[in-house]
């Protein structure tokens, strides 16, 4: 059997990037897939394929994670076509890469309410279905520990606070077996991060690496506190930074 055999997961900002690759990874180890995404449908659609096309089972739900109503009905429609709720990943999130005085009130809050309001709003709403012993998972970011990367300042800002969400929610669903994790990626590549251009560089030459990551290494370590032998973990913040923050 796979680690993840009989256990069901959420995964928001699940259509691309990031979100994608813990999908298809959280699937292969055996779980049983929901993703949501705000726009991108074919992108959603195109994930939820190649999951099925591998043997495993997944849906897209369209969900935007500010809206409370369509947060809540993403959580129902998991359970309704799964049967149960064992792993939430909570990886939608947003950066405005801009020098602070020049960012405007309305880019402020469009990053606070993605990257914090967003991610209470699908932990409130996955604790009401999640079974004792299950995972809640935050993709944080190094710079939300350590920060030396210019243009990020409300960003990283946002990120701190995840990281001292999952510290102290560890503690509150601590009696229900529920483990609350904080994966903190480096720079990886995406579409929206490419490991080329003068953006990289700055990038690179913080990491003791040399070198952009891939969204592989963080699905793989999601996978690693999903799985039964991080039962023991929680509370914890896990970089996957090539040594950013070393």
């Amino acid at each position: 059997m796979s680690k993840l055999t009989n256990k069901v997961a959420l995964v928001t900002g699940g259509s691309r990037g990031i979100g994608a690759a813990i999908a298809k990874r959280l699937a292969a180890d055996g779980a049983s897939v929901a993703i949501t995404y705000t726009k991108g449908v074919d992108a959603a659609a195109s994930v939820v394929k190649e999951i099925e096309s591998a043997g495993g089972k997944a849906i897209a739900i369209q969900s935007d994670v500010v809206d409370v109503d369509a947060v809540k009905a993403a959580v129902e429609k998991t359970v309704e076509t799964f049967g149960q709720l064992d792993v939430l990943v909570n990886n939608a999130g947003i950066a405005i890469v801009k020098r602070f005085e020049e960012t405007t009130l309305e880019e402020i809050d469009r990053v606070i309410d993605i990257n914090i309001r967003g991610t209470f709003i699908m932990t409130q709403a996955a604790l009401k279905y999640m079974k004792d012993g299950g995972r809640i998972i935050m993709i944080g970011s190094c710079v939300g520990e350590r920060m030396m990367t210019p243009k990020l300042v409300s960003y990283s800002a946002t990120k701190g606070a995840i990281k001292m969400f999952t510290q102290g929610l560890s503690r509150e669903v601590a009696s229900r077996s529920i483990t609350v994790n904080n994966v903190q990626p480096g720079p990886i590549e995406t579409d929206l991060n490419p490991a080329t251009g003068d953006w990289a560089v700055s990038q690179k030459n913080n990491t003791a690496l040399n070198r952009y990551g891939s969204v592989d290494d963080v699905a793989a370590l999601v996978a690693f506190v999903a799985g039964p032998e991080a039962s023991y973990i929680t509370g914890a913040n896990l970089t996957v930074d090539g040594g950013t923050n070393a």
